[in-house]
């Protein structure tokens, strides 16, 4: 009788149009730069291109695959990308296990929980980051990308409330079976908390595919760069010369075209990596949120 109601049925009309209209809104944009990517040069200089491609033509695409500075960026972001969530969320799984425990099974709890929000809150800024990143010899390094990255509290508090969830009956029947801490986490809470584990690895890994930033402060040579800080150089910096594409060639092609190319490939794996993990998304946000 419910979902018979016509308040609700007006509601539940008015939610499927708005969110239409948003769904439209994200993907209008992203249909203009593949429109624009396969499009010709006086088309694309010209901004004649709207949602389907003028002059369609592969030529963006295959200067920018058989660009080598594109090459070894999308080479860096996938290394990151992969290491970075892999070890980030092996350090949240770790600190959440021992932290969604009670005051009397692990003592000193709330002292570790207050000390992790207050980091969380209160950070020391831009300049000391820096100077500790200088002082453990990150500088250069790729670990740069991966190490600063590894703890993130919010992870932690999500994944942590997460476990809290999981009833305690499973650690004393694994406990009676003479499992130990290590036995309890690797057999019975990680594969009950995929659904965690996969919200909190999307989250991860669209920040360290995205983070552009890292990169132009920690690296002096732009082959050490993620796709994302060549990206943001060649952009929004405009400074071409980080393209490797010959300018005899760049007088071939249109600059918007070569541009929309590489963001569109710099897309394709979160546009890929997601649907599969989607299902996932909203139970895992959901059950990790509070703690009843």
């Amino acid at each position: 009788m419910y979902y018979k109601n016509p308040s609700y049925k007006a509601f539940y009309y008015c939610n499927v149009f708005i969110l239409l209209i948003v769904s439209i809104l994200c993907v209008l944009p992203m249909l203009h730069i593949l429109a624009v990517s396969f499009s010709g040069k006086s088309a694309a200089e010209g901004n004649l291109v709207t949602f389907l491609p003028i002059d369609f033509n592969l030529d963006s695409y295959s200067e920018t695959l058989s660009n080598g500075n594109f090459l070894n960026a999308i080479r860096v972001s996938v290394m990151r990308t992969l290491i970075g969530t892999a070890v980030s969320m092996a350090v949240t799984i770790l600190a959440a296990f021992p932290l969604s425990k009670s005051g009397y099974e692990f003592k000193g709890r709330s002292l570790y929980v207050w000390f992790f929000l207050f980091i969380m809150i209160f950070g020391a800024g831009l300049i000391p980051h820096y100077i500790l990143i200088q002082k453990v010899n990150l500088i250069g390094s790729f670990w740069v990308y991966i190490l600063p990255h590894a703890l993130n509290i919010w992870n932690i508090i999500l994944m942590m409330n997460f476990f809290r969830n999981i009833p305690k009956e499973l650690d004393e029947a694994a406990i009676m079976d003479g499992a130990g801490s290590f036995g309890i986490l690797l057999k019975i809470y990680l594969p009950v908390s995929m659904p965690a584990i996969a919200t909190l690895s999307l989250f991860s890994m669209v920040g360290q595919w995205n983070n552009w930033f890292d990169g132009m402060l920690y690296m002096s040579s732009p082959d050490q760069w993620p796709l994302a800080t060549l990206l943001q150089t060649i952009i929004v910096a405009l400074d071409l010369s980080k393209t490797g594409i010959d300018f005899e060639q760049l007088e071939l092609l249109s600059n918007r075209s070569v541009k929309a190319a590489q963001i569109f490939i710099a897309m394709l794996p979160i546009l890929a990596v997601y649907p599969f993990l989607q299902r996932y998304f909203v139970k895992g946000i959901v059950l990790g949120a509070v703690k009843e």
